[in-house]
């Protein structure tokens, strides 16, 4: 009786508009460092028709957007949205530490294709809430997308506070957040007061972020992941406990070895181990994966049997 309930004791029932599962995907180039996109629309069929994605979501940092730029962010939107058409959503990663910057990008993905927009927290300048707060107002109300915040204080040097977050969730363009703030219970207040979908920012507390009333989770692991990790969400939502969280050990090592070094060089070259993509160059700062750190993620995966 217990656990045939469970699902009913949250509000992640009800399928969320932009999906359970996306994956942060990585650029591809070629070997003179342009963008792929021939690449681009291999692996996104990939993601989409072989690991599950209900959404990918391109230009964020997984997917280098730092070093990219704009005309190549709007060329990998179309490409992705060309191959996958209506299989599955597009989300355009567009923050940065520049309001008005962030609400161009966010117009620019909308006439691209994109079905909805990321964004993170204004980085470097740590702004206060009411700042934070009118920095995500004025890029939702540069297009009619959906979009979600990115909360990762690690990285930005703010969170985005619990009443911040109730603020913004009355704006009706402003759907949901990727979670990287590992508080779980302020996480929980935000969705107990409010309609924002969550998602796992970190792919290791997609079970957690469910057990609070989470949506499902924005992973980088999942480019290996994925269809496992859709089953175990599967699982969970319908209270079958037992078969999610054996799912959920089966990649765990996963989920966490793909942040060793640093998430996006380990992809391409867990993508470049699996014959996906042909090489794996990054663009500076980064630098590709090593061929020790190579070896080391691909005997994880081989390891998990992906």
């Amino acid at each position: 009786m217990w656990s045939s309930n469970i699902s009913n004791m949250t509000n992640n029932t009800a399928t969320p508009r932009l999906g359970r599962l996306m994956t942060a995907m990585v650029t591809p180039f070629d070997e003179s460092g342009a963008v792929d996109l021939v690449a681009v629309k291999k692996l996104a069929t990939y993601l989409v028709d072989e690991m599950g994605n209900d959404a990918l979501v391109l230009n964020g940092t997984t997917g280098e957007a730092p070093t990219t730029y704009h005309d190549e962010k709007a060329d990998i939107i179309a490409a992705v949205k060309d191959a996958v058409g209506d299989r599955a959503k597009v989300v355009a990663g567009v923050g940065t530490n520049d309001t008005q910057h962030s609400a161009a990008l966010a117009r620019e993905a909308a006439a691209a294709g994109a079905d909805g927009v990321l964004v993170i927290t204004p980085y470097y300048s740590l702004p206060p809430q009411d700042a934070i707060v009118a920095h995500f107002q004025t890029i939702a109300d540069a297009t009619e997308l959906p979009l979600i915040i990115y909360d990762i204080p690690h990285r930005t040097g703010r969170p985005v506070t619990t009443e911040s977050l109730i603020k913004l969730a009355a704006h009706p363009n402003i759907i949901g957040v990727k979670d990287a703030k590992k508080d779980l219970a302020a996480s929980a207040e935000v969705i107990a007061a409010t309609g924002l979908e969550y998602y796992a920012g970190d792919d290791a507390l997609v079970l957690p972020i469910l057990s609070i009333g989470g949506v499902g989770v924005v992973g980088t692991s999942t480019h290996f992941t994925g269809r496992l990790t859709k089953q175990a969400i599967t699982a969970y939502l319908a209270g079958d406990l037992a078969t999610a969280l054996t799912l959920y050990q089966s990649v765990l090592p996963v989920y966490t070895a793909v942040f060793a070094t640093q998430g996006c060089m380990l992809v391409k070259a867990g993508l470049q181990h699996q014959g996906i993509l042909s090489n794996r160059l990054v663009r500076q700062p980064l630098l590709p994966a090593t061929s020790k750190e190579q070896a080391v993620f691909a005997a994880v995966l081989d390891a998990a049997q992906l």
